[in-house]
């Protein structure tokens, strides 16, 4: 089997598995995998599409600057660009945006700080961080109209082979070295944004209780 189509088969299981958890409402986010280096290419998935539904045309090949390659009816995703820059800056070959409701508040709760740090939950192995007390921080860059100045926004933070950028009030963008590391990435982001919102409701709770 070419590497061409192990990786679309690959994506196309990423992509069907994050549309069951609903990450994909109306038509939002986008998906990419490495197929080669020299010179760069990847697949990213096709814009406007629906993510729930699997298509001959989810996904296409696209260049170092985000061009198609070859003939295509379908136009790369308005993002590609953010993609690009996370394979050219690291040996990630795998990247995922997604916009959730989680991920949207968190990006706002600390947005004004640059930043949203996790310490002392278990999750934040997954991110290969084993220490007693270790952290696991999520930059938040401004959400630019202009994807070129998105990109350029996201750039300094890719420095290493896994990570993840907040958009603020947009949603995240996660990579690692396969489709398996940028999902393990995601997943545990997102259980941290939905655990922290919890608990702030029940801090929230618990002391109006107390003032009753």
């Amino acid at each position: 089997m070419s590497i061409f189509i192990t990786r679309i088969h690959e994506l196309a299981e990423i992509k069907a598995e994050l549309a069951e958890r609903d990450w994909f409402m109306g038509t939002s986010g986008n998906l990419s995998i490495k197929i080669q280096n020299n010179p760069l290419q990847f697949l990213v998935t096709a814009s406007g599409k629906d993510k729930r539904k699997s298509t001959n045309e989810d996904f296409l090949i696209v260049d170092k600057d985000g061009r198609p390659v070859g003939e295509t009816n379908v136009k790369p995703s308005a993002e590609t660009l953010l993609h690009c820059e996370i394979y050219e800056r690291s040996n990630a070959g795998c990247s995922l945006h997604v916009h959730t409701v989680a991920n949207n508040v968190v990006s706002e709760l600390y947005g004004d700080e640059g930043k949203v740090v996790f310490k002392g939950q278990e999750l934040i192995k997954a991110f290969g961080r084993w220490e007693e007390d270790a952290e696991w921080e999520v930059p938040i860059i401004d959400n630019y109209a202009e994807i070129p100045r998105l990109a350029a926004a996201l750039a300094p933070y890719v420095k290493a082979d896994q990570g993840a950028v907040l958009i603020r009030s947009h949603g995240i963008t996660v990579w690692g070295k396969d489709g398996f590391e940028a999902k393990k990435v995601l997943e545990a982001c997102e259980f941290l944004f939905e655990y922290h919102l919890a608990l702030l409701q029940a801090k929230a709770n618990l002391q109006a209780i107390k003032q009753l």
